[in-house]
């Protein structure tokens, strides 16, 4: 398996990170094979999609609400396990870009379209998903922690239910220390895609946006079964929270 791990430097301690890096290099876990229609597709796709993301992206006015817990999660030195809803993909890659963050993508065919598009954006990509490929991509994950890459998950991906956690996340912070670090990225309009199971949003240029970040979440790496079960609850009920939040902000 190629590993798509950077090492990490030391991080940006605010949330633009331009001026980081550009050096970093991410690799490709080896895609599974797709047809020569479905490369084409994903070529374009992808190029398409990266090109929007930057150029939506600049038009964005971000504020951010917590920065203050990323801040406290990364002084811990024991990496970052991002943890967001699938929804909000857009805004969330172009907010956390170019940090070297491995994300686990689904193994399918709009996966593949996502993985191109955040690696051009700075991003690593480990291929698996609950439905495929889990394992292989989880110990992708642990062993890009364990070398100094920050990882996230969609963790309602890749085909939902929207809105309900999935264990992941809690089983990676067990196996390497890291801490669990919750956030929202909401923006004040966009274009919904209202047939796509998550309905994802496309913000509009020049919108408001708005990151909201909550405290970490620590796993201890003797957690039971009910201890999992537990902190699982804890991302769920967090996420809500600060879905919440969002939802308050965008209507003020």
């Amino acid at each position: 398996m190629t590993e798509d791990c950077v090492n990490k430097g030391e991080k940006a301690s605010e949330p633009d990170a331009e001026s980081s890096d550009h050096s970093r290099r991410t690799e490709e876990n080896p895609p599974r094979k797709f047809t020569f229609g479905q490369r084409v597709q994903i070529f374009v796709g992808s190029w398409i999609g990266s090109l929007l993301v930057k150029l939506i992206g600049r038009t964005l006015r971000t504020e951010i609400i917590g920065w203050e817990n990323w801040e406290s999660a990364h002084q811990t030195g024991k990496g970052l396990i991002y943890t967001f809803w699938h929804r909000e993909i857009f805004a969330a890659t172009w907010f956390w870009r170019k940090r070297g963050i491995v994300v686990m993508t689904s193994q399918n065919f709009d996966g593949e379209i996502i993985a191109r598009i955040i690696l051009k954006q700075g991003y690593g990509a480990a291929r698996g998903s609950s439905s495929r490929g889990a394992a292989r991509a989880l110990v992708e994950m642990v062993r890009c922690l364990r070398r100094g890459s920050d990882t996230a998950f969609t963790i309602d991906g890749p085909r939902g239910p929207r809105f309900v956690a999935k264990p992941g996340s809690v089983q990676l912070a067990k196996a390497t220390g890291a801490a669990i670090l919750c956030f929202h990225a909401a923006v004040r309009r966009a274009f919904v895609f209202r047939k796509s199971w998550d309905q994802t949003e496309f913000p509009y240029p020049f919108t408001r946006a708005a990151t909201f970040i909550a405290p970490p979440i620590f796993v201890s790496p003797d957690a039971d079964r009910d201890e999992l079960a537990r902190k699982l609850q804890e991302v769920q009920t967090i996420l809500d929270d600060l879905r919440t939040r969002a939802e308050k902000w965008q209507k003020a």
